[in-house]
């Protein structure tokens, strides 16, 4: 990781943005405000916002390609990048060495979209800034933005366009599009899952919250401020995602068997929370076992007994993931946002 070079000159610069939604608006105000000359296009009509800012709007996507723009950055959703840059007469392009830069929240999905689809003489510089309407609206020193220069030629436009994050007091982060999708997954996908299923818990403040708990209740407002569509792009666009689910699932079921434990026998507690019966098994101090196959289960699943390894306190090892009771009752909010993910794209 390195910041670009404090020293580099900054020049003002002719920038399109293309998808003129919530966060391309956001971006949009401050590069006004340093001076550079904005122009947009997007599938809804934003021309009178863009008169109110001083920003040329097009209808016409060709004319947009054909005015002369230094930098071409690109705000559309994760799910929509292909087909919005498929119906895009590229070759209308004016200038053939422009900068395409996006910000999408996963890295290595738009660097191979942009590779394939955009012509050999453009540069592409792949960007996150790791903040957003909510969290920059106060300013956006310190916050991070994350950059790679995936094929950059005319580095004093790259340079001039990075130093607009710069000015501002982002900390540059430069790494490759696989480190950060890898570290995205991690962190700010798992936040948005997490909020995504308080939002399904309907969690909210009561008389009585603690500062934990008003936490996670703004953990919950903030995400479901964002678009499903940025949910689902975190998850279906970023290779790393699917992985760091599981990981997840598999914690929440590790926490709950062992809440099942606390305080009690291990046997005695699996009786009243999993309702088993005995088969052919008998009593011991550590548990009920069946002579030859382990403990049976009155849904008629069994735990074999080299699965289970009783302490007094806990399980070192326990149900394994397919037993109907386990995905019913234990990972059922982890499910949530799976199932969500599938439903509705």
């Amino acid at each position: 990781m390195s910041p670009p070079p404090s020293s580099t000159t900054r020049r003002s610069l002719k920038i399109g943005i293309i998808g003129f939604g919530r966060f391309g608006q956001f971006l949009a105000k401050t590069m006004i405000k340093q001076g550079h000359t904005l122009r947009a296009t997007s599938r809804s009509d934003h021309s009178h916002l863009c008169e109110d800012l001083g920003i040329s709007y097009f209808r016409d996507v060709i004319k947009f390609l054909e005015a002369d723009n230094d930098v071409i950055l690109i705000c559309t959703s994760i799910l929509s990048l292909q087909e919005v840059l498929n119906s895009m007469p590229l070759h209308s392009l004016k200038r053939q060495r422009t900068l395409f830069a996006d910000v999408l929240s996963v890295k290595e999905y738009p660097r191979d979209v942009l590779t394939k689809v955009l012509p050999e003489e453009s540069d592409i510089l792949c960007t996150h800034p790791m903040f957003g309407p909510e969290s920059g609206k106060h300013g956006w020193k310190d916050l991070a933005f994350v950059y790679d220069k995936v094929r950059v030629r005319d580095e004093a436009t790259c340079s001039s366009f990075l130093k607009i994050f710069e000015t501002e007091g982002c900390r540059m982060l430069e790494m490759s599009c696989e480190e950060h999708d890898r570290m995205a997954a991690k962190s700010q996908f798992l936040t948005h899952t997490i909020g995504r299923i308080f939002s399904e818990m309907e969690i909210k403040s009561t008389p009585m919250s603690t500062k934990g708990f008003e936490t996670l209740v703004r953990l919950k407002d903030d995400t479901t401020k964002d678009s499903f569509d940025l949910f689902s792009g975190l998850f279906l666009c970023n290779r790393f995602a699917k992985q760091e689910l599981k990981n997840l699932e598999l914690a929440l079921e590790k926490k709950t068997f062992r809440y099942h434990s606390i305080g009690h026998s291990y046997a005695s507690k699996l009786c009243l929370a999993l309702k088993f019966q005995t088969q052919t098994g008998h009593q011991t101090g550590k548990g009920a076992e069946s002579k030859d196959t382990g403990i049976a289960f009155s849904d008629g699943n069994l735990i074999p007994k080299r699965q289970l390894e009783f302490g007094f306190h806990g399980a070192k090892s326990g149900l394994t993931k397919g037993h109907k009771f386990w995905e019913k009752h234990l990972t059922i909010l982890v499910f949530i946002g799976r199932t969500k993910v599938q439903r509705d794209i």
